[in-house]
């Protein structure tokens, strides 16, 4: 079996898995436990070492109490608070820019504009929400953990397994500070829209997809940036869409659980590829997030008695909103941005 092949199963199966027991059990935000396990899964790195999924939890933890922290400033010192969070928003894609970790990236800025955002209209709200997101994360690792172990690497046959995926130079430092100050401005103004919404709760999915949003954005011309951003959401609103309408034929959890894991085994040959990553990984990946971030709140939404259908479709209306506007804003952005050009004079991929 190719390593490849490996990584897709174990995708699938882990995500599947991690979804079948947080639902089973149906704790509070349960749908982002197995995002957690996608986030990981989707990158060609073997088994986390202990430190590392430490690592993780300490980066979550500490931005959705760094958020806390804000808040005081927020609601008192409104300008003061607004730069923090300015500041605060802007390290966390800028860390990525600059070649660190997409997954710790998105955990940084998942923390700090959910707490924020939350937090700015109820504080014990935020409590509730620091507690499910920490919890749901331990959850979520954990079955990265199972799924190396059901499926590990040696079952490709010895292939050697880096440390870490392989990946381009690291950027240069005006080429990383442009990165995130586009990934900034797809993510603030519509954090800060959350915050002025007396419904900050409800948009926590939302508030996902578009944190995803701007590190997905990150390190990518604008044609690429754009085209990913709208790929990924017709394509996880559609599995979305059609995963809906077979469960509302058929709403038990093993249905869920297969239709989760056989997206996973659709979308995994367009993330893994050879030895490494599909040359639209980052597309299809984030596609699989959007999927079932639109789907599983849904699910939950018929388990509480609420109208589960107007939310779906209400969800996935503001996905599409947030994704144009996002892709508006890469374009935007880099058309004041100037031309970047390589040795030759030709301009450099991504710029064209």
């Amino acid at each position: 079996m190719e390593i490849a092949h490996v990584r897709i199963l174990r995708l699938a199966a882990g995500t599947a898995l991690s979804l079948w027991v947080s639902q089973a059990v149906g704790w509070g935000l349960s749908f982002i436990a197995p995002v957690m396990t996608l986030f990981i899964l989707a990158l060609p790195l073997p088994a986390l070492k202990l430190e590392q999924g430490i690592k993780f939890l300490a980066a979550m933890t500490l931005s959705m109490y760094a958020g806390l922290l804000l808040l005081p400033w927020l609601l008192d010192y409104q300008l003061v608070g607004l730069l923090l969070l300015v500041l605060a928003l802007y390290w966390s894609f800028y860390f990525t820019a600059r070649g660190g970790s997409a997954v710790l990236g998105t955990f940084i800025t998942m923390g700090i504009a959910l707490s924020t955002a939350v937090g700015s209209v109820s504080v014990d709200a935020t409590l509730m929400l620091i507690n499910g997101l920490i919890m749901n994360a331990v959850i979520g690792i954990v079955f990265v953990w199972i799924a190396h172990a059901l499926l590990p690497d040696s079952m490709a046959g010895g292939f050697p397994v880096p440390d870490r995926p392989p990946g381009s130079a690291k950027p240069e430092l005006a080429e990383a500070r442009w990165s995130a100050f586009r990934s900034f401005v797809i993510v603030f103004p519509i954090a800060f829209w959350f915050m002025l919404s007396g419904a900050s709760m409800s948009y926590v999915p939302v508030m996902i997809k578009v944190a995803s949003m701007g590190q997905q954005a990150t390190n990518e011309g604008a044609r690429l940036a754009g085209r990913s951003l709208i790929m990924s959401t017709i394509i996880g609103g559609a599995g979305a869409i059609i995963g809906w309408n077979i469960l509302s034929v058929a709403p038990t959890l093993i249905i869920y659980t297969l239709l989760i894991a056989l997206a996973g085994l659709i979308f995994g040959p367009r993330i893994f590829q050879g030895k490494g990553m599909h040359a639209e990984a980052g597309t299809w990946s984030y596609a699989y997030l959007t999927m079932i971030v639109i789907l599983a709140p849904a699910v939950m939404d018929t388990a509480g008695g609420s109208s589960a259908d107007t939310a779906f479709w209400s969800r996935l209306v503001m996905f599409a909103l947030a994704t144009l506007y996002g892709v508006a804003a890469v374009y935007v952005v880099d058309a004041f941005r100037p031309s970047q050009k390589n040795a030759g004079g030709e301009l450099l991929p991504g710029e064209r």
